[in-house]
């Protein structure tokens, strides 16, 4: 999938799970939200292989974030 994260709104392709973790930590343009925090928790299960929460739940979750931070998804 492709955000429009990077400087100046550059395109960022995320493609992993991890990925998707380091942009929310390192590169959100926002600290907290309902979404932001279920998308950490889904995609850290994911990443440590905890629980039954698989790449597609963390998708999910993910793309629920970006949206709740305004952040434009190209899939």
């Amino acid at each position: 999938m492709i955000l429009a994260l990077g400087e100046d709104g550059a395109d960022v392709t995320i493609d992993s799970t991890e990925a998707a973790s380091w942009a929310m930590i390192e590169d959100w343009p926002t600290d907290d939200g309902e979404a932001l925090d279920r998308a950490l928790l889904v995609c850290a299960a994911v990443v440590e292989r905890k629980g039954k929460k698989t790449d597609d739940d963390a998708r999910k979750a993910f793309i629920a974030a970006a949206i709740e931070a305004g952040i434009a998804v190209k899939a």
